[in-house]
């Protein structure tokens, strides 16, 4: 929870002073942004950790017009990397009714360029995976159907179950099912970062950008149609 002094006074989006705090990630200020500031500073911490494996970052937020879970992803000139990173949503939808890989998306777009998952996907190397989950503040459609089920707290409650599910799932740590075989992609083998990125505070520029933002922004559904 990075914005609890705006959520308990009713914002969704904006702190207490008025600030987007998913568009600050570049460069959070400890006065302005303490949360994002702290966070940041964790995260940089723990990615140059040789001791740590930083493998996953979400960030969960409400949707207030789209209906369904459904996830926000990067885009990466790397192809193999591109296509791993759909498995996660993939699995998510299969142990989630209520979650739409139709509606996930995976983008460079310059206006989120100060999100987390952005950022992030900048910062860190090719072993880490950086989505936005976006839940509707209303309801959901079960695929098959066209009735709208309003999301309740327990439905939200079971969504963030079938996530923790999806880790097991990932890892292939879940007992309660047989195993099968996870659609992973040949990988070949790729050259690790010469360094990792020292915890620098200042500006945008202390950081790497992604590989993709050269490009214009671009929306891709679907990665691939291999899995």
């Amino acid at each position: 929870m990075l914005n609890p002094d705006g959520v308990y006074l009713g914002n969704y989006r904006c702190s207490l002073m008025g600030f987007d705090l998913n568009r600050h990630w570049l460069d959070p200020s400890p006065w302005a942004h303490p949360t994002l500031h702290g966070v940041k500073q964790l995260i940089v911490q723990m990615y140059n950790d040789p001791k740590t494996s930083l493998e996953f970052y979400i960030d969960i937020h409400a949707h207030s017009t789209m209906m369904n879970g459904f996830m926000y992803g990067n885009i990466f000139e790397d192809e193999e990397r591109f296509q791993r990173q759909a498995i996660f949503p993939k699995l998510l939808c299969q142990n989630a009714e209520d979650f739409s890989y139709s509606s996930t998306s995976f983008n460079r777009d310059a206006v989120k360029a100060g999100t987390g998952r952005r950022f992030l996907g900048g910062l860190l190397d090719h072993t880490s995976y950086c989505y936005t989950l976006e839940v509707s503040f209303y309801s959901y459609i079960i695929g098959g159907t066209t009735a709208a089920v309003p999301y309740t707290e327990e439905a939200y409650m079971k969504l963030g179950r079938n996530v923790a599910r999806t880790f097991l799932d990932y890892y292939r740590l879940n007992p309660m099912v047989e195993k099968v075989a996870i659609p992973m992609p040949r990988l070949r083998k790729e050259k690790p970062p010469p360094y990792k990125y020292p915890l620098l505070r200042g500006s945008a520029s202390n950081y790497p950008n992604g590989k993709g933002d050269k490009k214009s922004s671009v929306n891709h559904r679907d990665p691939s149609n291999s899995f």
